[in-house]
């Protein structure tokens, strides 16, 4: 479980990145987004580091290779905590990444391990969310 000072410290983060964003305020943006990055290099090296905070950080890496690499990170940390929402959850942001650059077998291989971690979870929306991704991407490889 994820401190709650942490998850705070996240939400408010992630808010004033998303009014940043919105209002093309690149300064702000990039100041709040070291931030971030900061804070998240300063939980790991403690016991407080829990992949939300490496997950968020990723959703506003600009650039998607990078962010794909942070991913990575927060999904392993997901899987080092057996958190079947963060491992579905991660693995369906790397797909539509991986999708965006052209991986699409990457992103195949990353939605399929969302629905394997998600038949766990309730949220019927987000399984079917997946499903569709998958469906489409598949067709399209073939």
């Amino acid at each position: 479980m994820i401190n709650n000072k942490i998850y705070h410290s996240i939400y408010v983060l992630a808010e004033k990145l998303l009014e940043a964003d919105s209002a093309n305020d690149k300064e702000t943006f990039d100041t709040l987004y070291v931030q971030l990055k900061d804070l998240c290099i300063e939980n790991e090296k403690g016991n407080k580091d829990h992949p939300e905070q490496w997950e968020t950080l990723a959703d506003f890496t600009e650039d998607l290779d990078e962010a794909l690499v942070i991913y990575q990170k927060a999904l392993d940390k997901a899987a080092a905590i057996q958190s079947k929402e963060h491992l579905s959850s991660i693995a369906f942001s790397m797909a539509e990444l991986q999708s965006e650059l052209g991986q699409t077998e990457a992103a195949i291989q990353s939605l399929q391990s969302a629905k394997i971690t998600a038949s766990k979870l309730d949220d019927k929306a987000f399984k079917s969310e997946i499903n569709k991704m998958l469906a489409r991407l598949l067709a399209e490889q073939s």
